[in-house]
């Protein structure tokens, strides 16, 4: 009988809470842009603040909650820290809806300096805002630290980088989701410190008036916003890895082509961040370049193998297909297809045309909402099912699978048709010479909709089996 762990299970719940309220304020947002709800078009960018760093930090502590459990299979994560993790998370929450409801902080969830200093927000819900940044971040790192003291209790950094495999050695046993985990924890605490470093420039600004250079900050907040946004998915991918195997049947197992993949992503993908910066003429040219390479680098190793692999695994496999399996196999495909749009947006000759239009919020839903959220929502749903029930509604997850993909799928489509057509990111709205965009955002905000209650839906009945399987326990 599978069961969820007392931490796993909240984890869930701040989840299931969080992404609906989350999801319908992007619903607003859209129903704004398509000329629907005018008085909530002085909210727009507040929500789009709210709803851009909301669903960044949720994925993120849904995918770390999910590679803890994952870890525990095979190492000892404290539960201490565990616990801390998720009180610091609500609590960072709590401010960022406080700065966000009470002080209107409309800055977005990049953040970028020195617009967070000196908008039309008060002063105070900037501060609330970085203190609740502050909060998180203190907080993921630590929990960061303990997750990778916990592998390293069990295996040297060679070993969980998986070297040993490249000298044709197989003992000790690296199963490929730890070496994942592994590769984006190290990649994350990174992450993690320049996002420091950045509130720490911010505070001296505050207390002693001191300017900082503002394309170093956006160097910053970019190698801190994008690279945790990367491993977000590299986490969600690591389920896959563990979890598939069991309804294929086969095992899934690390070799030297799965660690010069993914040993690839650690070296390179702290500088995939560099395409955001193609616009910005002072920053010298060859980082420029390197910005364009290392985001082809970082990004087709791990999918190529990934993908491949994954299609190898249930090829002529007798596939067990439910909801579990079906949204991680899913989920590693929009993973397939949002990077392919991230990749070409970060080609510098099309990234001149696309980057400031909706083609970029297109790339990135793409990944996070069909790629990131399906991983782990299957994840949860394989965890809350027994095996005995596992494949007792083939229908009820058979239209599940129906509202979450199509739903997801005629959304994005919507984006990436008006970031084709050139339609700007960021407007609340849109005059008469952009009047199709306003179309394709009433459109999208339809099938988010749909989507939003397969997402109900699938929650719903999830936590029921997870009930009956505890009640049966």
């Amino acid at each position: 009988m599978r069961t969820i762990d007392t931490q796993t299970a909240l984890w869930m719940a701040v989840t299931f809470i969080l992404f609906p309220v989350l999801a319908l304020l992007g619903i607003t947002m859209r129903t704004v842009q398509a000329g629907g709800l005018e008085a909530m078009a002085g909210w727009f960018y507040p929500l789009m603040t709210l709803h851009g760093v909301g669903m960044v930090g949720v994925w993120y502590v849904a995918a770390m909650g999910c590679a803890a459990s994952v870890l525990a299979r095979h190492v000892a994560p404290s539960p201490l820290i565990g616990r801390i993790a998720l009180a610091g998370t609500v609590i960072g929450v709590l401010m960022l809806l406080a700065c966000v409801l009470l002080g209107r902080f409309a800055a977005g969830w990049y953040f970028l300096y020195p617009l967070p200093l000196h908008g039309e927000w008060p002063l105070w819900s900037a501060v609330l805002f970085l203190a609740s940044l502050t909060v998180l971040g203190a907080t993921w790192l630590v929990w960061s630290l303990d997750l990778l003291r916990a592998i390293a209790a069990r295996f040297t950094l060679a070993q969980a980088l998986g070297w040993h495999y490249l000298r044709g050695q197989t003992e000790p046993v690296l199963p490929p989701s730890l070496l994942i985990v592994t590769v984006s924890l190290i990649a994350g605490i990174a992450a993690l410190v320049s996002a420091v470093i950045v509130i720490v420039l911010f505070a001296l600004e505050l207390l002693t008036g001191t300017s900082s250079d503002a394309l170093l900050m956006k160097n910053l907040t970019f190698f801190f916003g994008h690279t945790l946004v990367n491993l977000s998915m590299y986490l969600g991918v690591a389920l896959a890895y563990e979890i598939l195997p069991d309804y294929a049947g086969r095992p899934w197992k690390t070799n030297p082509v799965v660690v010069v993949s993914w040993n690839t992503v650690l070296a390179i993908v702290l500088l995939a961040y560099l395409h955001h910066l193609y616009m910005d003429f002072a920053q010298p040219g060859g980082l420029q370049y390197l910005g364009q390479v290392a985001s082809y680098a970082s990004a087709l190793p791990a999918a190529i193998v990934t993908i491949f692999g994954a299609l190898l695994l249930v090829y002529r496999a007798t596939m067990r297909w439910n909801l579990a399996s079906i949204l991680l196999f899913a989920g590693l495909a929009g993973w397939a297809i949002g990077g392919i749009g991230a990749v070409i947006d970060s080609t510098i000759s099309a990234n001149t045309r696309l980057h400031n239009t909706l083609w970029v919020p297109a790339h990135f839903h793409t990944y996070m909402l069909a790629g990131l959220v399906f991983l782990i929502a299957g994840y949860f749903a394989h965890l809350a099912r027994p095996a005995a029930t596992a494949d007792a509604s083939p229908r009820r997850d058979r239209t599940i699978a129906l509202l979450l993909v199509g739903g997801a799928y005629g959304f994005f489509a919507m984006f990436y048709l008006a970031g084709a057509w050139s339609i700007p990111r960021r407007f609340a709205a849109y005059p008469a010479e952009l009047a199709h965009g306003a179309t394709t955002a009433g459109i999208a905000a339809a099938f988010a909709t749909l989507f939003l209650a397969g997402f109900l839906y699938y929650a719903l009945d999830t936590v029921r089996q997870w009930r009956t399987a505890t009640r049966t326990d």
